[in-house]
């Protein structure tokens, strides 16, 4: 038995293509693997707080020396933090905004880049060699954009800021096994649009 976990970073509801691409992950990877746990993760519709300056001082504190107004302020980083390291497998569905990521789904990693909990220094001292501690996942990211040619060595892949940052992150913490999958073309809609949905659908039945 796997736990996934899906985290939605869409600031629309029902009229998000990315969350029309996490659903159908969910609903053909249960079918496929009926016990299988699954936890969501909202990250658009409901707000991440952005880290600050007591949340750096407290993360950068050693455990054993906190203060109760140190626990306080990584109290939602520890439970997402926990989250990631329960689960086996991480769904992203994310669209495109201004060639990045949602802002809240910035705010979220930044809530769980821990140094000694996602990551450490090798050596234990600021060394510029990075190790990622989540260790055995596996992650599918499942974007939505406006244009396409975003891919590497494509006509717009410099301009890519949204998948190629979450695979380093997530790459940083550990996370190596990863598949992206894209849905692009929303601007131009009709049936250049319908054949990219045809397409990564079918893509998505097939690896779920």
């Amino acid at each position: 038995m796997s736990k996934v976990l899906i985290i939605n970073a869409s600031v629309r509801g029902a009229k998000s293509h990315s969350r029309n691409l996490t659903n159908l992950f969910k609903e053909t990877w249960q079918s496929n693997h009926p016990g299988d746990l699954f936890t969501f993760r909202e990250v658009g519709l409901h707000t991440i707080p952005h880290i600050n300056e007591s949340w750096i001082a407290s993360a950068f504190i050693r455990p054993a020396d906190r203060t109760e107004h140190n626990q306080k302020a990584l109290t939602l980083s520890n439970e997402l933090v926990r989250e990631l390291k329960e689960h086996d497998i991480y769904v992203i569905g994310t669209p495109m905004y201004n060639w990045s990521i949602p802002s809240g789904l910035k705010a979220y990693i930044d809530q769980v880049m821990r140094i000694n909990e996602t990551w450490k220094f090798r050596s234990g001292e600021p060394d510029g060699d990075y190790v990622g501690l989540l260790k055995n996942k596996r992650l599918f990211i499942l974007s939505s954009r406006g244009d396409t040619g975003y891919g590497e060595n494509e006509k717009n892949g410099h301009m890519n800021f949204q998948t190629t940052y979450l695979k380093f992150m997530f790459g940083m913490m550990g996370v190596r096994d990863t598949l992206i999958i894209t849905l692009d073309n929303e601007e131009f809609g009709g049936d250049l649009f319908e054949n990219s949905k045809r397409l990564v659908y079918e893509k998505i039945n097939r690896i779920a």
